[in-house]
């Protein structure tokens, strides 16, 4: 069964490219958490990450972003220096234990987990709406200004399937 907003995030533990562990249960003790599920040939992937990059950059500190690759980790280690990715990255593999309880409906597909463990904001594919309204439900949760992440005049388009 698929985790839904609303629901009780599950725990989990991965390895980073960066040769750390983490664990979703210690991110949570310093605040919200953004899990972003990816594939390294995702076309939505590629457009939705410099989004999530943005976000990253706007609000610095109080929260964590995890990239979940559902790739090994040379092809996760390369996917991150190309697009930039300055957070950890976290190959799900040993037969991807992580996507199979989340059951993302799609890549790349958000969870933003509340600092209690909900799930408060679910997405996937490319919406610029639903990257906006992350932003505004982070910057309410770390009780800063919102900013637009995804402008409608960007020369992007406003959604793209997973």
């Amino acid at each position: 069964m698929a985790v839904e907003q609303g629901d009780r995030a599950p725990d989990f533990s991965l390895a980073g490219t960066d040769g750390e562990t983490y664990r979703l249960s210690d991110a949570l003790e310093r605040g919200p958490a953004l899990l972003v599920f990816f594939k390294t040939t995702c076309p939505t992937c590629h457009l939705t990450f410099p989004y999530i990059n943005r976000l990253f950059e706007r609000y610095p500190d109080g929260w964590s972003v995890w990239a979940v690759a559902q790739d090994p980790p040379a092809a996760s280690r390369a996917y991150e220096a190309e697009h930039g990715l300055t957070y950890p990255v976290l190959p799900d593999v040993d037969g991807y234990a992580v996507s199979k309880v989340y059951d993302p409906p799609a890549t790349p597909t958000l969870y933003l987990i509340d600092g209690v463990g909900t799930v408060s904001l679910k997405s996937h594919g490319f919406s610029k709406a639903d990257l906006n309204a992350l932003s505004e439900a982070l910057a309410e949760r770390l009780g800063r200004e919102a900013v637009v992440v995804a402008a409608a005049d960007d020369g992007n388009p406003d959604f793209k399937p997973g």
